[in-house]
């Protein structure tokens, strides 16, 4: 008998048989199954040594019999040249759940105990962060082009520094996949790496104010805004909890895993930030301030897209010279600087431990600047106040 669709359809049990598979005459091992189940599915089975194996080719709902006696076909063939087409079909089930996702949760658990926690807490952000776009790409798909163009993607957004800190976090990550036998080979290996320069954006009064009104009024813009008026990293204000906002001491506390260089840190609150943050919509069943559901803030680069086509509309079609958000930190550092904030106390603000708080002075120099940060917070609040508002006027 010839299975095509037309005898396919007139193949039926027996009463009291539960499962029957009727093979075609003219290609071997092709066959129809049909359990009581309702079930009609289309197999393929042959002999590799003194072993039967069977392929599941299909339902027969949804893979019409031409299309089935030619994948036999195909199957028939490559057993006579000695393959094994289910071995081969399990190797690219397990090859296609086996996602650089996955590999990189591997790489991080066994360098968890290996490293600082700050190093750490770097190459996890680098490949949990900027590499997720590749997470569910099958380990063996993910070949040198696609990591160069994601590369290229995180110097458009991040800049050429972090774009390198990213390649050297994924080519560690996968030398480590290849001496475990987890990857044949480290796609990053060829790519380019970018010159790095020192960054020295720093963005003026009038730039300052184009961004403020070009943000909407959404969670992105609220970010935004708190980055320019307190001058701390974006990590650490997109992911800020509500446990972090104290409204009555009047800071945001964030907790060492969650900075940079793992040391606490308070962010004394002036009047600008502190509305923001009130105006924000708080449940009790959610800890994070901003992001959806039960996840955090996501889409920056998105965001940031839409901000820049908004500055433009508002500048006659004339872009913003390039600038990234992290500019906003070291804008703010110069902006406090040039009102008259001392250095040691810029530094208290921004968490930073080189300068006055590095090294060994760093050591024996534990004050936290407490009444001094709020008041260079305060008055940086009153001066972002006024150049947003247009009350200064000219380049700073």
């Amino acid at each position: 008998m010839k299975l095509t669709a037309q005898s396919a359809d007139g193949l039926k049990l027996k009463p009291g048989e539960a499962d029957r598979i009727w093979f075609d005459d003219a290609i071997p091992g092709f066959g129809l199954r049909v359990r009581d189940t309702g079930s009609r599915s289309w197999v393929f089975q042959y002999k590799i040594g003194s072993k039967t194996r069977r392929l599941v080719i299909g339902q027969a709902s949804a893979v019409k019999a031409g299309r089935a006696r030619e994948i036999a076909g195909e199957h028939h063939a490559k057993v006579k040249l000695g393959h094994d087409p289910a071995a081969e079909k399990r190797l690219q089930v397990q090859r296609a759940s086996h996602t650089l996702g996955a590999l990189a949760t591997r790489y991080l658990e066994q360098q968890r105990g290996e490293l600082r926690p700050g190093s750490y807490r770097e190459i996890a952000r680098h490949l949990e962060k900027h590499a997720a776009p590749l997470h569910r790409l099958p380990v063996d798909a993910v070949d040198q082009r696609t990591i160069a163009e994601r590369l290229s993607e995180i110097d458009k957004n991040s800049g050429a520094v972090t774009a390198n800190r990213v390649r050297a976090s994924m080519s560690a990550m996968y030398t480590w996949g290849m001496r475990e036998g987890l990857v044949l080979a480290n796609p990053v290996a060829n790519t380019n790496r970018r010159e790095e320069r020192a960054r020295d954006r720093m963005l003026g009064d009038a730039e300052l104010r184009l961004i403020w009104k070009a943000l909407e009024d959404n969670q992105y813009g609220t970010i935004v805004k708190l980055l320019m008026l307190t001058g701390q990293r974006a990590n650490e204000i997109a992911g800020l909890r509500w446990s972090e906002v104290d409204f009555e001491r009047g800071v945001i506390s964030l907790p060492g895993e969650r900075t940079k260089n793992g040391r606490p840190h308070e962010v004394p609150m002036a009047n600008q930030a502190r509305s923001l943050l009130e105006a924000q919509s708080r449940t009790e069943d959610r800890e994070l301030v901003f992001g959806k559901g039960n996840g955090p803030f996501s889409g920056f680069s998105r965001c940031k897209d839409a901000l820049d086509a908004s500055i433009a509309e508002l500048s006659g079609g004339r872009a913003l010279s390039q600038w990234v958000v992290h500019d906003l930190r070291r804008s703010a550092a110069t902006g406090m600087a040039e009102i008259g904030i001392q250095p040691h106390v810029i530094e208290a603000v921004l968490n930073h431990v080189s300068g006055h708080k590095g090294g060994i002075a760093g050591i024996y120099n534990r004050a936290q600047y407490s009444a001094e940060k709020a008041q260079a917070l305060a008055r940086w609040g009153e001066h972002v106040a006024s150049i947003v508002s247009g009350k200064r006027q000219g380049p700073r």
